[in-house]
């Protein structure tokens, strides 16, 4: 039986990277170009942090662009909102910078045009903390774009976050796809492994592989993006 869907995450598996030193680099950039509204880089940071914090416990009840922004502006103050549009401009423009704190990855691309002939749906499941332009600006340094998928995650289509399972069986929701018959290729042991609670078989990239100590490795299926590649090209081709 073919793969109804295989799914993607994108840090860390398709764009190679320190999550830690992208974070801090991606953070300074943004804060540098939102002082001119008066934010200080210090609390703005640590407002960042608590707004993300607060979409990773999101249960469903609301999109986690709601979530965010009620609690970066109750840290910041209201005219928060008003600002939205700077900081919109900013994962459009100077976030571009942000490519610097990440790695090159020429099998990216091929990944996901593999994938497309062995799926019916290839699916971006990037955890959704970003806005639509940041998903794009972040695609694009992989030679990749949001029309290359069936659907891909950011803040404003999500009601979840990894490493909650609700995350990856909203998506099979949205899209009405068997869990059993889907692939999730991540990088995360914590977050990327969380689909297999839904039913989805798991492939772990190695490259920049994120695991805690002791981790059972053994028992889930992982390799390099090479050796991904090689999987993916085992796999029978999509029907129809």
């Amino acid at each position: 039986m073919t793969n109804q869907a295989i799914l993607f995450d994108l840090d860390g598996t398709l764009l190679p990277m320190d999550n830690d030193r992208f974070t801090q680099g991606y953070f300074h950039l943004l804060a540098q170009a939102v002082a001119p509204y008066g934010y200080e880089e210090e609390s703005l940071v640590s407002a960042l942090w608590k707004g993300v914090g607060a979409m990773v416990k999101n249960q469903g009840l609301r999109p986690n662009c709601q979530v965010f922004w009620e609690t970066f502006s109750q840290i910041l103050g209201p005219q928060v909102h008003d600002h939205i549009p700077a900081f919109d401009a900013f994962y459009a423009g100077e976030f571009q910078k942000a490519q610097s704190f990440t790695g090159p990855n020429p099998a990216a691309a091929q990944a996901v045009a593999l994938a497309r002939s062995k799926a019916e749906r290839v699916i971006l499941a990037t955890n959704p903390l970003f806005p639509p332009a940041g998903v794009r600006t972040r695609l694009s340094w992989v030679g990749l774009q949001p029309e290359d998928f069936d659907w891909v995650t950011d803040y404003e289509n999500s009601r979840a976050c990894k490493p909650n399972p609700a995350y990856y069986a909203d998506i099979c929701a949205q899209m009405r796809l068997d869990p059993a018959r889907c692939l999730m290729v991540g990088n995360d042991y914590t977050e990327d492994l969380a689909a297999a609670a839904t039913g989805m078989e798991v492939f772990l990239v190695t490259d920049c592989l994120i695991a805690p100590e002791g981790a059972a490795l053994s028992r889930v299926p992982h390799g390099t993006m090479v050796e991904l590649l090689r999987r993916l090209e085992a796999f029978p081709e999509a029907q129809g």
